[in-house]
C-alpha cells in the first residue's frame, strides 16, 4: 500500500510503538511516522506507507497545532507532569499579567531544545544521556510562534493552542512561560491537532485501522500521496515524454499536454512547486518550475514517487 494514514496517537503509546503495530495490522514493513510525539501526548501522527514513505521529511517540517495545559508553580526535569519535580513555587501573579506574558511568544524566539528528547550529541539522543544522569550543553535554535489563543485561565492552570514551526517543544515553551513569570511552569496535557493539511476530527485510532483491515475497507483512510501537494498546480505530461519523468528528468514546456493555472506556493522554500503526472495520470512527483534564459521555462524533480 502506498499512501498516508492519518492515526490517532494515544497516550501511552510512542511513535515508534505506533509504526510497529502497524506494521501488525496492514502486514506491511516500509512504515514511517511524520515526527514524535511524547508518550503522554495524544493527537495526529500522519503515517506514511509504501512510496509515501519520501514523504516524511517534507511533513515532519511543516506547521503544527496543538492544544497544551501550562501548570505553573512547577518545574521537572522533563517539563512535563512525568518528570521528577525540581522546584514548586507559589503562582502569585494576576490573570492578565499570565494572558500577556503567553501571548508575548508570538513570533520567533531562540528555544533551547529539552535534555529529554530525540535530538542527537555526538551520536548519542538526548533522552538517553538524560537516563544517565548527565546533562549537555545545548545551543539555543530560533522557532516560531504563528499563533497563541488562550482558552481558559484558572491559575495555577492555562489551556491554550498554538500554531507553530517544526522543531518547537511545546514543553519547554511552557516552562519558558513559566520561567518569565517568575515562578515556573511545565505542561500537564498536550494534544496535537494538525499537521499541515492533516486534522484531528479525520484521525483514526489503531483499533479503527484494524477494523477498516478486517474488513477489507482500509483503502477508505488511506490518503493518496499526490493529495498532500493538493494545493500545487498540476501538470499532465505528453505521452512521448512521460519517459523523462518516469527516470526522474528534467522537462520543458513542450513536453507538456495539460497544466492548471500556475501560481506561486505561500510557502517561500515552496515556490513554483508543481504536481506532475505521466500521460495515463499516474502521480510521478514533484517538480519545480524555474526560468531560463530566454523567459523559457524548465522543470527539474524536488521529489519522486515512482512505485
Amino acid at each position: 500500500m502506498n499512501g498516508i494514514l492519518n492515526i490517532y496517537k494515544e497516550a501511552g503509546f510512542t511513535s515508534h510503538d505506533v509504526v510497529a503495530k502497524l506494521r501488525g495490522i496492514v502486514k506491511q514493513k516500509k512504515i514511517g511516522h511524520t515526527g514524535t510525539l511524547d508518550p503522554d501526548a495524544e493527537g495526529v501522527l500522519p503515517v506514511c506507507l509504501g512510496n509515501a514513505t519520501k514523504l516524511c521529511g517534507l511533513l515532519s517540517e511543516k506547521e503544527k497545532t496543538y492544544e497544551a495545559v501550562l501548570l505553573l508553580g512547577q518545574t521537572t526535569d522533563t517539563q512535563d507532569l512525568s518528570g521528577k519535580i525540581l522546584s514548586t513555587a507559589p503562582v502569585a501573579v494576576e490573570e492578565e499579567v499570565v494572558r500577556e506574558t503567553v501571548l508575548s511568544f508570538l513570533g520567533d524566539y531562540d528555544q533551547v531544545p529539552p535534555m529529554y528528547s530525540a535530538l542527537k550529541v555526538n551520536g548519542r539522543k538526548l533522552y538517553e544521556l538524560a537516563r544517565e544522569g548527565k546533562e549537555v550543553e545545548r545551543k539555543a535554535r530560533r522557532v516560531r510562534i504563528l499563533d497563541v489563543k488562550i482558552h481558559w485561565v484558572r491559575l495555577p492552570e492555562v489551556s491554550f493552542s498554538v500554531t507553530c514551526s517544526s522543531g518547537t517543544y511545546i514543553r519547554t515553551l511552557c516552562q519558558d512561560i513559566g520561567e518569565k513569570l517568575g515562578c515556573g511552569g511545565c505542561m500537564k496535557h498536550l494534544l496535537r491537532t494538525r499537521v499541515d493539511r492533516f486534522g484531528l476530527p479525520d484521525s483514526l485510532r489503531l483499533s479503527q485501522v484494524e477494523e477498516l483491515m478486517r474488513e477489507g475497507r482500509i483503502g477508505e483512510a488511506l490518503i493518496p500521496v499526490d493529495q498532500v501537494f493538493a494545493a500545487y498546480p498540476g501538470i499532465r505530461m505528453k505521452e512521448k515524454s512521460s519517459r523523462l519523468v518516469h527516470n526522474g528528468n528534467p522537462f520543458s514546456e513542450q513536453d507538456i499536454e495539460t497544466s492548471d493555472q500556475l501560481h506561486d506556493s505561500e510557502h517561500e522554500t515552496e515556490k513554483d512547486w508543481v504536481r506532475v503526472y505521466d500521460f495515463s495520470g499516474s502521480f510521478v512527483g514533484v517538480y519545480r518550475r524555474q526560468e531560463e534564459r530566454g523567459g523559457t521555462f524548465s522543470y527539474r524533480p524536488v521529489k519522486m514517487f515512482l512505485s
